[in-house]
């Protein structure tokens, strides 16, 4: 793993996994994920189809750049996000993280990258591609959303469960974990799982610290169905049916939004990868990536 200085401000922990030689794959994670929530062996059968695999720490998360002490008031954020009212100053946007990901492929002399993002990755992953289209040669989302706040809310389990407060002890971390499976599979949830996620996790780096601006960011961004709907990069939607956090129609939207872009549902995903069905998202992934 290596650190690149992506801006004056913000250093990013990243690893490859591959042939630099073969088309880049950039893989960005979610709201307060880790870059190793993109399992190594996920990360290894990208590369065996012959993909340059990059996985990063988004800011705020990991063992990337830390806004230790930067403010935000996420309540009026979200109320201002959700009642289309002027938004309060947040210490930094979508735009500001897909730039990261950009100053990224900078370090790495790579002028152009298939773009696969999750969730809150997925975001970054769309603003990359409107901001800049010439540097993403296709756009994957994964259980995202197209900034309309009303499109796929969560339902109150799923929210309660994403805002919970961990405990800052190890033990009370890992135990904690097992409250996001109100929005994983339904199929292959497993307390097993999640506890050994947390504990990796949890060594890594703890820093909910960083949780609020990501969230602020989230909101700040606001609706990017104009910006959606004028895209010309290849696009491919995935969701899953049992998603909770970010319903299935969250990704409906952003498929009908996008001009041409292909919609995949997958059975038994619910917010989440687990293993059993990496072998379809993987193909999915590869042979759309593929023919661009």
């Amino acid at each position: 793993m290596s650190l690149a200085q992506v801006s004056p401000q913000i250093k990013l922990e990243y690893d490859t996994f591959g042939d630099p030689k073969n088309p880049a794959l950039l893989l960005i994670m979610g709201y307060g994920a880790q870059m190793v929530a993109w399992h190594d062996d996920l990360c290894k059968k990208f590369a065996d189809r012959d993909l340059f695999v990059v996985r990063f720490d988004n800011r705020d998360c990991g063992l990337s750049t830390k806004l230790d002490g930067v403010k935000v008031d996420v309540d009026a954020v979200i109320r201002a996000a959700l009642l289309d009212e002027p938004m309060p100053t947040v210490p930094y946007t979508l735009s500001d993280m897909a730039n990261d990901a950009f100053g990224l492929l900078d370090h790495l002399n790579i002028k152009s990258a298939h773009v696969l993002g999750a969730s809150m990755g997925g975001m970054i992953a769309q603003v990359m591609a409107i901001e800049n289209s010439s540097r993403v040669r296709s756009l994957i989302s994964v259980m995202s959303m197209s900034g309309e706040p009303e499109i796929g809310q969560a339902t109150p389990e799923a929210m309660t469960a994403l805002l919970s407060v961990p405990p800052s002890d190890r033990a009370g971390y890992i135990e904690h974990s097992v409250v996001y499976q109100a929005f994983a599979s339904k199929k292959y949830r497993s307390d097993e799982i999640s506890k050994t996620n947390a504990a990796r996790d949890f060594d890594r780096s703890f820093y909910p610290q960083g949780a609020p601006r990501q969230l602020a960011a989230i909101y700040a961004a606001g609706r990017r169905t104009e910006q959606l709907q004028a895209l010309k990069t290849p696009t491919l939607v995935i969701h899953g049916r049992d998603d909770t956090l970010l319903t299935p129609i969250a990704g409906t939207r952003t498929a009908e939004l996008i001009p041409g872009a292909r919609l995949i549902l997958i059975d038994d995903m619910g917010h989440d990868l687990p293993k059993p069905i990496w072998s379809q998202f993987v193909d999915n992934v590869a042979e759309f990536v593929s023919t661009h």
